[in-house]
């Protein structure tokens, strides 16, 4: 297999343009039928060939104007079908044969659960019939579709409906066409016996759009607050951005075998079951969040990456990057602007820095890759989001709303570049981006580092920042150009004017410098006292900040700061600082000692009613594994546990009280409700149940799981059972599997919260399950819940034995026969590997190489392994 790089340098425009695609499909198990016929304009020289990619096709005949081609007249290979000497403009006709029963790989056209579904991003159309498959050919496609009247009642495409009927006594057919040109990765076909849960909207010009959403019989009376989330996005996108929806129907379908999150085909959407489907039951808080925000971003796309889309794949971050961040406004309007943008940074934070920091680090728009699919990462999407927010805080709402529209009035119906956005930006703003554009092409997560000189005679100010750059590749950086939102507070943590004292110095409004240089220094006049400073206020800039602040300092700050966001990361930072003396601790054979400062900031907390209750949970919850690791040089997995759980049992033998009468204010018998404030008290809940827990007491938790009358309290109370040893354990999870067996989407958090315990029987649970009749390895839901977890599951993964290295290493090599995509994102949980001590190393390295030496091996898994051992060879 040909595993050369592809690099952005080397775009060239398409040879031949494709003006329409006719698809007919006869359906059939592992014989489909596929007829496409493609009106082609030529765009180049004569002699120059088009050549069409193709996978997995069995072609059966190719016809050019009428005439039938033979053999001789083409050139065909195993990826592609080359036709030479061809007119300006022709009528191509191929006839071709796919398996969708023996598409594993979920790419292209597939069968899974009795429903033929289509995932053709980004480059699964090839799998489909032989094309022009990349995203700067756009086409505007109808579709017939031709099924087994009984077993396929839905037959589901892009655009509208414009005929169906009986094909014969047997079969029927459905016509689809789509007014819209767009690429084939936005291509979609759905057929199956499914039900339906249907409404509609009214657009603000005053036309109805039909709205449908398709599941699995039985499910539909958990497709209500995937609607209504729909519904509310449909209407966010007219009031904040002036979007409004362009055909008659809009049709989602839930699967349970998907890839992915959800696909934003043009008219069509195909979710994961697992962000449609939700009722008190089955789904948690947290699921139906995660249903609102991924129903509204796959809608959005509809804008920002159909009517726009990217010229090439290196552009991905332009619809993906964006569309996050008009997604986490969306939700941040329909619930808490301060919570969101916490959960936002806590996922950047824990997924996209470790993957800065890593051997698979790349920019937000890389120059080069093997296979495309490895870069759907935090990278593009929530820094790309993150980059898109510091271009909105640099330019105010009102501007970057004529941006947008500037955006949308020239390039609609266009495959685009990030430059062609940022151009859209500058010229409605006239403010210049050009050195902000660094945020596209460098890697890496900026250090910033901070100190402060107060003058008290002068009364004065002076703050230096110092920008410094540690590429995974040792790479050379420019400093980044970057806005750097900050309040300066007295004593009684009142906010203090801000006054520059060289009032040339950028700045702009609502206390927000605009930091450029490697080095830089801000003085501030008429600060009469010794001030503290709140910095990268609401997260301005996706930066690591070091500060000269004490301890005492940040305990002010998570009592007295403005921002809300702020108070979290100093609770969070007060927590790190304890929680790394407890590590060094151990890693000295000292003995651990709790903090009396940590405990009264703790506490404190815990008693302030003026706090809301989700802001409250976040400030209480420990640092994650995840933070904590990237604060270490050297990784020791097992001192990281330790000291968690150390702190935990400290806190709760001293405040035992405190946290249980709290704990019983919130554990109320009242009905189940989706609103903010029943959230917060759930979330809060559950964070003061977990501190209970620590000291492996399983009655309260066990109480909670009887008597809980919805899916957030007893999966939180579950998860703390996993990691006790008594009889309450057994009986819960007993109890759990017996009631949702036959519900997958509820099994998926069995099998996380198995593989995710941190007791020393979890590897042999988790093997155990693997043969499970509720386990299917073709199920990427399935695969991500129990493997995946269990390579999450810091403490087990990195086993002393190595243990945990090979299980992965061995599921990645089975995984990749069937669905390598599944399999890559799986191998890179070895990106740890430059932090671990030398005997991790040559355990973890043994196994990179046992995966890289397959015969067989994907592009999609050689690209992340071959990465991470390029690192491992430079490391000798």
């Amino acid at each position: 297999m040909n595993m050369d790089k592809i690099y952005l340098k080397d775009y060239e425009k398409p040879s031949f343009e494709i003006k329409t695609v006719d698809l007919e499909f006869e359906l059939d198990d592992t014989q489909t039928r596929v007829k496409n016929t493609m009106l082609i304009q030529r765009k180049a020289e004569a002699n120059v060939p088009l050549v069409l990619l193709g996978e997995e096709l069995e072609l059966k005949s190719l016809i050019l104007d009428g005439q039938e081609l033979h053999s001789s007249e083409y050139e065909q290979s195993n990826t592609s079908l080359s036709l030479h000497n061809l007119p300006e403009s022709f009528v191509l006709e191929i006839i071709n044969i796919i398996n969708p029963q023996a598409n594993t790989a979920l790419d292209g056209l597939y069968k899974s659960s009795g429903i033929f579904c289509t995932q053709n991003e980004p480059e699964g159309f090839r799998r489909i019939t032989y094309f022009l498959d990349r995203p700067d050919v756009m086409a505007v496609y109808s579709t017939k579709i031709i099924a087994d009247k009984i077993l396929y009642p839905i037959l589901l495409s892009n655009g509208n409906l414009e005929e169906k009927g009986d094909f014969d006594k047997t079969k029927h057919y459905a016509v689809w066409k789509d007014p819209h040109p767009k690429p084939s990765y936005l291509y979609a076909l759905v057929a199956g016996d499914l039900g339906c849960v249907n409404d509609s909207f009214t657009t603000m010009s005053n036309n109805e759009i039909e709205l449908n959403i398709y599941c699995d019989k039985g499910n539909e009376s958990q497709c209500a607050h995937a609607m209504s989330s729909l519904k509310n996005s449909m209407k966010w996108d007219e009031q904040r951005f002036g979007r409004e929806y362009d055909l008659d129907i809009y049709n989602i379908v839930a699967v349970d075998s998907f890839n992915m999150g959800a696909m934003e085909n043009k008219g069509l959407n195909v979710f994961n079951s697992h962000y449609v489907l939700a009722d008190s039951d089955t789904a948690t808080d947290e699921n139906f969040m995660g249903i609102e925000s991924v129903i509204g971003h796959e809608y959005f796309h509809n804008w920002t990456g159909n009517r726009i889309t990217c010229r090439d794949w290196f552009q991905l971050t332009l619809k993906e990057g964006l569309t996050v961040f008009r997604d986490q406004e969306f939700s941040a309007d329909m619930n808490s602007r301060s919570v969101q943008r916490i959960a936002d940074v806590k996922a950047l934070q824990e997924r996209q820095f470790v993957e800065d920091a890593s051997p698979t680090s790349h920019p937000i728009k890389p120059e080069s890759y093997i296979q495309i699919n490895n870069f759907y990462t935090a990278t593009i999407y929530e820094k790309g989001a993150e980059v898109i927010r510091m271009i909105h805080t640099l330019l105010g709402e009102e501007k970057f709303r004529s941006g947008m529209d500037l955006y949308f009035k020239t390039f609609d119906g266009q495959a685009v570049r990030t430059e062609d956005f940022v151009w859209s930006m500058q010229e409605a703003s006239g403010f210049d981006l050009e050195h902000f554009k660094l945020w596209y092409s460098q890697s890496a997560t900026p250090e910033v580092d901070v100190k402060t000189k107060f003058d008290e005679k002068s009364k004065t100010l002076e703050l230096t920042l110092t920008q410094s750059f540690n590429t995974a590749a040792g790479v050379k950086q420019k400093a980044y150009f970057f806005p750097f939102k900050l309040a300066i507070l007295d004593e009684n943590g009142k906010e203090i004017s801000l006054k520059m004292k060289n009032e040339n110095q950028p700045f702009i409004d609502k206390g927000i410098l605009l930091v450029s240089q490697e080095n830089e220094i801000f003085v501030f006049e008429d600060v009469k006292t010794a001030p503290v400073l709140s910095l990268n206020q609401n997260f301005s800039a996706p930066i690591k900040l070091n500060t000269p602040y004490s301890f005492d300092e940040y305990a002010f700050l998570m009592a007295h700061d403005t921002d809300e966001f702020n108070r979290y990361e100093a609770s969070q930072t007060l927590a790190t600082m304890v929680l790394t003396k407890l590590i060094n601790a151990l890693e000295y054979n000292a003995p651990m000692k709790g903090s009396e400062s940590y405990a009264n900031a703790f506490i404190s907390v815990l008693k302030d009613e003026n706090i809301d209750n989700s802001l409250k949970a976040d400030m209480l919850s420990l640092p994650s594994v995840s933070m904590l690791m990237q604060t270490r040089k050297i990784l020791d997995i097992e001192a990281i546990y330790m000291a968690r759980n150390f702190l935990k049992r400290e806190i709760i033998r001293e405040f035992g009280a405190d946290i249980k009468i709290a704990y019983e204010n919130l554990n109320t018998d009242v009905a189940y409700t989706i609103n903010a404030k029943e959230i917060a008290k759930r979330k809060l809940k559950s964070i003061l149940l977990s501190y209970v827990g620590a000291l492996k007491d399983e009655s309260t938790a066990l109480k909670q799981y009887k008597n809980s009358n919805n899916m957030t309290d007893r999966l939180s109370a579950l998860s703390i059972l996993a990691n006790s040893r008594g009889e309450g354990k057994k009986e819960a999870l007993e109890d759990f599997y017996k009631r949702y067996k036959d519900n997958t989407l509820v099994m998926n958090k069995y099998l996380a919260v198995i593989a995710s315990s941190e007791l020393k029987e979890t590897p042999l649970n988790v093997h155990t399950l693997l043969e499970d009749e509720v386990f299917d390895i073709k199920v990427p839901n399935l695969v991500r819940s129990l493997i995946g977890s269990f390579a999450r599951n810091a403490l087990h993964f990195h086993a002393v034995d190595g243990s945990g290295y090979q299980f992965i290493a061995d599921k990645v090599l089975e995984l990749d026969v069937l669905n390598p995509q599944i399999a890559s994102g799986l191998a890179g949980v070895y990106k740890d590997y430059t932090r671990l001590n030398e005997k991790a190393k040559g355990l973890m390295k043994k196994e990179l190489e046992k995966i890289i030496a397959c015969k067989d091996l994907s592009k999609n898994v050689y690209e992340i392994i071959s990465k991470i051992l390029e690192v491992s060879d430079k490391d000798i």
